[in-house]
């Protein structure tokens, strides 16, 4: 298991954050969201990040590079409801030679509902292992130097 992340539970700790609407068909009878739902709306934040930081997901596969998920974690803590606007936060944790590590706190009007963590690695189109790219490593060391700072 290489999913070492602890999730903060203060909105502020994290960098970015993605509203998300739930979805009736994303419900169960009592209006409760399944729990298979919180991973979509994790990749969803995922995508709304890259592009927030200037590398859309479609240029990184263009350039030939993919981010496939290796683990992913999701502690839930208060039920998600149909029609509720959840704030996603996201935080870039460690990286290592082969993999990086991402953090979430979805919560509803300011109550924490859950934390999540997903492990990436990066992989060529043929699927195999590749090492994180350059830019990667410079955002996460400028984002920890901001976290510092703070």
């Amino acid at each position: 298991m290489r999913l070492k992340l602890e999730p903060p539970l203060d909105p502020a700790a994290y960098e970015f954050v993605h509203p998300v609407r739930v979805r009736f068909a994303e419900t169960d009878a009592m209006g409760i969201v399944h729990h298979a739902s919180y991973l979509p709306y994790l990749e969803e934040t995922r995508v709304a990040y890259l592009r927030a930081i200037d590398r859309p997901y479609a240029q990184l596969r263009a350039d030939g590079i993919d981010f496939t998920v290796l683990e992913a974690y999701v502690r839930y803590r208060q039920p998600l409801r149909f029609d509720e606007v959840v704030d996603v936060h996201l935080l870039v944790g460690e990286l290592t030679r082969m993999t990086y590590q991402l953090g979430y706190l979805l919560t509803v009007d300011g109550e924490v509902r859950a934390t999540a963590v997903t492990v990436h690695g990066c992989v060529s189109p043929e699927g195999r292992p590749v090492r994180p790219p350059a830019w990667l490593h410079e955002h996460v060391r400028s984002t920890a130097r901001r976290r510092s700072t703070d």
